[in-house]
């Protein structure tokens, strides 16, 4: 798989290459012995070893580096934002993730910054990290349907990439007009868009850590994180930065 490839939600585990007595290869194994499940291999890129894995419920993919002695957490995206490893752990029932029975609840209750008009048909949750250029791009690509009135764009924000991340949530959140100030930070995201926050009050800080943690509770591990109802009513989740087919099926057809 000769691609430019970004791993999202890094955890790198640093770990000995010894010898090890089991089945998997050693950093994989020392996971396993801290209680992660490993199930099978998937596929990865060239010169890298991919496993489907799961954290308790979550499910986790596991790329084990070339030289054999450290392991990469997290979601591999290709050079289009496509989600490489969202597909190998659906299509294994044993890390096949699952929502909360109330997650569209938790989601109506997180602290968003709403996008498009209140009565539109459809609302989707984007989690979202101030400095996320796959969010940029989804923001981007939504235009035609907030600008319709067809979407309303429920932009939770995070500070999980840089240190500037939870500083630029939180002058976010605490803006006169916060969709004014997001959508002005979304146009002059080239340049560093909105300037951090320096001294965030508590009650804000704790908005955004309970943002985060409602990523985490929906098994998300990177940005932006799609939350929305497909025809059935039922949820799904996307992860990365939507494109052609999959930003129709969650935003609807194309307005004219």
């Amino acid at each position: 798989m000769k691609r430019r490839i970004l791993c999202l939600g890094l955890c790198l585990a640093c770990v000995s290459g010894l010898a090890h007595a089991a089945d998997w290869p050693a950093p994989i194994q020392r996971l396993a012995d801290q209680g992660v499940t490993v199930i099978k291999k998937i596929d990865a890129p060239e010169g890298m070893t991919g496993y489907a894995a799961k954290a308790g419920q979550r499910p986790v993919a596991l790329y084990l580096t070339p030289d054999g002695k450290h392991v990469i957490i997290g979601t591999l995206l290709d050079e289009n934002g496509k989600n490489l490893s969202r597909a190998p752990l659906m299509g294994i029932a044993d890390v096949k993730p699952g929502l909360p029975k109330d997650a569209w609840q938790q989601l109506e209750r997180s602290a968003w910054i709403a996008d498009g008009p209140a009565d539109a048909a459809r609302t989707v949750y984007v989690i979202t990290d101030p400095n996320c250029p796959y969010c940029h791009r989804f923001f981007e690509s939504a235009r035609p349907w907030v600008a319709a009135g067809r979407v309303q764009l429920r932009h939770i924000p995070v500070g999980v990439i840089r240190p500037s991340s939870p500083g630029k949530a939180a002058a976010l959140l605490a803006a006169k007009n916060p969709t004014q100030a997001y959508r002005e930070h979304e146009r002059t995201y080239a340049s560093g868009g909105i300037a951090p926050m320096d001294d965030v009050p508590a009650k804000l800080k704790d908005k955004i850590t309970a943002n985060g943690a409602l990523m985490k509770s929906l098994g998300i591990r990177g940005t932006p994180g799609i939350v929305y109802k497909n025809a059935d009513g039922e949820l799904q989740v996307f992860q990365g930065a939507a494109r052609n087919k999959k930003l129709v099926e969650i935003l609807g057809p194309k307005p004219e």
